[in-house]
């Protein structure tokens, strides 16, 4: 009995994370994907650089809106329900995008998709906490951060290839139609957590009392999380670092490296899947060395502070020579994966229960940052603009790009500053006793 019990806890916790796991691979590539086809997008629909980062924020104001409401949804309605309408929402926007024939079609599109996979990475992060043991969440996170970034490796050189095969209309349309497959799949096959399948939590199996249910209305849950001090220095490194890493590997990092450095796109391409594959790497290490040292803050703090002096060289334009770059490129993503253990110190100081909406509430900060970075960037470059067009995309100066990363940077250093404050749970829930804000 006990042998069946453990055979199909694994085939239902292994199904469940494929699948959302899927889901979450999508959300990276649209995330990522703007970069990549950055001069298709201006070309296509006459886009100035402000316009073309409001575009590619269009996702990240949706995004940013709806983290607080998915992790309420995760903790009520559960991640069955929630993946498969975002997944279905999700497809319906890409195959928008990829037919769209005005400016304001396509930014409908990525709206539909923000709103679609704005639940993709809170209830994965559910699901981890109900599918395996306590022990193990930093790890499991870092390799679910790892397997998103996939998502972020195939919208860089592989999206390029694709592109100069195809089109990206064609690229988009497909990607739509495959999420809505997997919106079906997940409807049937994911189940919220194992006593939804008639199995013992992964506590009890331990010999251990499950997690204590929340117990009242969803506002008070989300109450308790948001007037909880030690909720918030979390937000910070998400909105300084998450921010301006999603924002320059997103939509600026292609376009800065064609024009400063001039490299073709395919080699700036692959500079920014390096770094997202660094960053995917990092967050698995992040979370296996977090665990076993059984600290958290150093982790975080050490991580960001490498990121932070990564900035540097390119503030400063600095012309490395391509294996330098290409090196710069790793360490900075790899240092970057620091700050996603701030979800799992937000979650160990809020009950168990309460899980996704604590995890929300500091996820909000990477998807405002990028939302607020994409479009600002690209306006402060408009402004000192030489009116320099190629092919109908628009060629910034080094000193445009100097201005522009400049904020990035310090919206770095913000990250790196509020990460100091993070309160040392150990690697485990602790009892934050009601100093309440």
């Amino acid at each position: 009995m006990n042998i069946h019990i453990h055979r199909r806890m694994r085939h239902l916790r292994w199904t469940s994370y494929t699948l959302v796991a899927l889901c979450y691979i999508l959300a990276y590539f649209h995330r990522m994907a703007p970069a990549a086809i950055a001069s298709d997008l201006q070309q296509s629909f006459h886009a100035s650089g402000a316009s073309l980062g409001a575009l590619a924020a269009a996702y990240f104001y949706t995004y940013t809106v709806m983290q607080i409401p998915v992790g309420v949804m995760a903790d009520t309605l559960g991640i069955r329900k929630i993946v498969a309408i975002g997944a279905a929402l999700a497809g319906l926007g890409s195959v928008l995008f990829g037919l769209a024939d005005t400016l304001a079609l396509a930014t409908l599109g990525r709206v539909l998709i923000g709103l679609g996979v704005s639940s993709m990475f809170i209830s994965l992060m559910k699901l981890n906490s109900v599918w395996f043991h306590d022990r193990h969440y930093g790890t499991v996170a870092g390799m679910s951060l790892m397997l998103g970034n996939m998502g972020s490796v195939l919208a860089a050189t592989p999206l390029v290839w694709a592109v100069t095969h195809t089109s990206w209309r064609n690229v988009f349309t497909a990607v739509g139609l495959f999420s809505i497959v997997l919106a079906v799949l997940v409807w049937l096959l994911v189940r919220n957590h194992p006593g939804e399948a008639g199995l013992p939590s992964m506590r009890e199996l331990e010999g251990k009392e499950s997690h204590q249910r929340h117990q009242g209305h969803w506002y008070d849950g989300l109450s308790t999380v948001m007037k909880n001090r030690a909720s918030w220095p979390g937000f910070w490194p998400n909105l300084g670092v998450g921010g301006s890493l999603f924002a320059f590997a997103g939509l600026w990092g292609v376009p800065f490296l064609r024009d400063v450095y001039g490299m073709e796109r395919s080699v700036a391409a692959n500079h920014t899947m390096l770094l997202l594959f660094s960053f995917a790497v990092g967050a698995l290490v992040m979370g296996l060395f977090s665990d076993r040292l059984g600290k958290r803050v150093p982790v975080i703090v050490g991580g960001i502070g490498v990121y932070v002096l990564c900035w540097l060289p390119m503030v400063f334009a600095w012309h490395l020579p391509t294996a330098l770059s290409y090196a710069l490129f790793a360490v900075m993503g790899f240092g970057a994966s620091g700050f996603t253990l701030t979800w799992a110190s937000a979650k160990e100081v809020n009950p168990p229960a309460l899980s996704g909406m604590a995890t929300s509430v500091v996820n909000t900060g990477t998807f405002l940052g990028a939302a607020i970075l994409q479009p600002l960037v690209g306006w402060v470059m408009d402004q000192g603009w030489s009116g320099n067009l190629v092919a109908g995309a628009r060629v910034y100066s080094e000193q445009n790009y100097q201005t522009g990363l400049g904020i990035m940077l310090a919206f770095a250093v913000v990250g790196l500053i509020g990460a100091m404050t993070i309160r040392e749970t150990n690697c485990q829930y602790i009892v934050i006793q009601p100093k309440l804000i």
